[in-house]
């Protein structure tokens, strides 16, 4: 039986439960997918992380994907030491968010203007708000399995927590809120071409992640954003990127640079904020100065351009700006995937194992095959993923609580942790 955390995280937990619903401030974390009592950590550094009782791991979760740089890189942390230093909050416009804007532009084209938030949700839900100002249209279009945060109208058939515990959409919010919203599959042209056929006048907008990453990890089909591109520009609609997962990781650009497509809005977060709390977004001018106080869609934050995650940001895009780390994790990567379908083929598996840059998924998929949509996310054996996982935590290895999230590779990873990796894994899939 799989147990998780040691002594004290347990004792943690049963006091968590107390105070907390199911013990845990985002449901992912409380190991339902798997099993167990979560583990408590106590600290991070590099690739590792480490647990309340003491014991290091080898980190394929980074925060959930901002720690692109490994934990508490000593830039990342002297930036929000100083900037702690000259005061938490301002509640006023201050220079860091002007460096960072302008950086963000550089870095991503597509954005000539940029506004911050506090999370991925706040900045997709402002995306489609401003949509909807911009094209004074309703409809929305979002693929199934993409998760762009928890607010009303975009949780239907979201991937990530909701999926994970087997609540595709949410209580709580009222027919009203999705009325507008439009469900398609991922990677079918056909059925967005239809849709647009009937309905395009109507559609304000096309939200997706590029590569969804809250279903697994799913790449995007030859000529499916072309199409989807395309559609938007010929029916007066805008085309939306949710890049809180991919943005400034898999490249400066984002997931738009490697796909060479060019949105007319993007949201970001996780990378942008080094390990704080922050979300952006941004696309073209004539888009943005609809946002108040320019215009008349309203969208604001107390907290908002942090001082401190905007320094925090400054040094790790910094960071990554100058070059060498994404080829660096790269060629991790190749040599991490080598090692897993090696250890996957002595084992006798056909488990799909998809890779982009720095982000990874291994399917526990019988039958093997291309996961290019939901439903073939779905057909997963669940029981077997938690046994894999369990298996790798028991030896020092961090992977996501849950089938359908991400792995996330940082610049700290190197030859030690892959071998650490290579020996866990070898025991965990005899065991599975």
């Amino acid at each position: 039986m799989p147990t998780g955390g040691g002594k004290k995280s347990k004792t943690l937990f049963e006091q968590a439960k107390r105070v907390t619903p199911g013990g845990v401030h985002s449901p992912v974390r409380a190991f339902r997918a798997v099993g167990g009592t979560p583990v408590f950590m106590a600290s991070a550094k590099g690739a590792y992380l480490k647990d309340a009782d003491g014991k290091s791991y080898v980190d394929y979760v980074g925060s959930w994907g901002p720690a692109i740089l490994g934990h508490a890189h000593p830039a990342v942390t002297a930036a929000v030491r100083k900037a702690a230093g000259r005061g938490l909050s301002f509640g006023t416009p201050h220079e860091g968010e002007v460096e960072l804007s302008r950086l963000i532009g550089r870095m991503v084209p597509s954005v000539q203007k940029v506004r911050f938030c506090n999370s991925g949700t706040e900045a997709t839900m402002s995306c489609l708000r401003l949509a909807r100002g911009f094209t004074k249209r309703n409809g929305i279009v979002k693929f199934a399995g993409c998760y762009h945060g928890h607010s009303d109208a975009l949780l239907v058939a979201a991937g990530s927590g909701a999926l994970t515990l087997g609540r595709p959409d949410s209580a709580g919010v009222t027919p009203g809120a999705v009325q507008d919203t439009h469900v398609l599959p991922f990677n079918d042209l056909p059925a967005a071409t239809e849709l647009f056929r009937k309905q395009g006048h109507e559609i304000a907008a096309v939200l997706l992640e590029p590569i969804p990453a809250n279903a697994g990890l799913i790449l995007p089909l030859p000529g499916f954003l072309e199409g989807l591109r395309e559609l938007t520009q010929r029916h007066g609609s805008l085309l939306i990127f949710d890049e809180v997962m991919t943005g400034f990781r898999l490249a400066p650009g984002g997931a738009q640079q490697i796909l060479r497509i060019t949105p007319d809005l993007s949201a970001f977060g996780k990378v942008i904020g080094g390990g704080l709390p922050v979300g952006a977004f941004g696309g073209r001018a004539e888009i943005m100065d609809h946002l108040a106080p320019d215009g008349p869609v309203y969208q604001a934050g107390t907290l908002s351009g942090n001082p401190m995650a905007m320094a925090a940001g400054l040094a790790q895009l910094g960071i990554l700006a100058k070059g060498g780390v994404y080829q660096k994790l790269e060629k991790f990567g190749a040599e991490l995937e080598a090692v897993i379908r090696e250890e996957l083929k002595t084992a006798g598996r056909k488990d799909p194992l998809v890779r982009i840059g720095s982000m990874f998924c291994l399917f526990c998929r019988t039958e093997g095959g291309q996961v290019r949509n939901l439903e073939e996310a779905r057909n997963c054996d669940r029981d077997r993923y938690a046994k894999l996982f369990h298996g790798l935590l028991e030896r020092g290895v961090y992977f996501p609580p849950s089938q359908f999230e991400t792995c996330f590779l940082s610049a700290a990873h190197g030859p030690k942790q892959l071998e650490i990796t290579r020996k866990a894994l070898r025991v965990a899939l005899r065991r599975t």
